[in-house]
């Protein structure tokens, strides 16, 4: 197995980074890994500047997985007082299951130890329930609380059909 470098994205990054979440999450190409939300949302995941914003944004990261010098997946991580959200958990779909989504999520957590985070907090589309049982396995749990996608965000994608995402936190020790 290739030695994978985790280390945070530039500015410089934002294309690369565009095409490979795009890629896992929507299109004929996401359908080749399990991350794909093609089934029930239409258009991209993110776009280029939207990237550009959570690099540059205060307390905010993307964390990334580089083996040959190609970004291979990535996370999203934003200091919220004491919590720190994760979203965009993206590997790319031609080689999810080799244990690259665990590394970042470890990566995640030690990042928001250094923050002095006291758990991780995220949204997940409610009925993405294999993911849901994913994040379970790894310590995270659903809160019960529920929010309402955002279906008027063409940056975030078209839901073909009503949405609602679960929040999910696990607590650091």
């Amino acid at each position: 197995m290739q030695k994978t470098e985790i280390k945070a994205a530039g500015t410089g990054d934002v294309q690369e980074l565009g095409m490979l979440v795009n890629s896992a999450y929507r299109g004929e190409s996401s359908k080749a890994g399990w991350t794909t939300e093609a089934h029930f949302l239409d258009g991209i995941r993110i776009d280029i500047e939207a990237l550009r914003e959570l690099i540059e944004m205060q307390g905010s990261v993307i964390l990334t997985a580089i083996e040959d010098g190609k970004i291979i997946g990535c996370v999203n991580l934003q200091k919220q007082g004491s919590k720190l959200y994760l979203g965009m958990l993206t590997v790319s779909p031609l080689i999810q299951a080799r244990g690259i989504g665990k590394e970042l999520l470890k990566a995640s957590e030690v990042y928001a130890v250094k923050q002095l985070c006291g758990s991780i907090v995220m949204t997940v589309i409610s009925i993405r329930s294999e993911l849901i049982e994913w994040y379970k396995r790894r310590g995270y749990n659903l809160t019960g609380e529920k929010k309402a996608f955002p279906s008027d965000n063409a940056r975030l994608g078209l839901p073909r059909q009503n949405l609602e995402l679960a929040v999910m936190e696990k607590y650091l020790t």
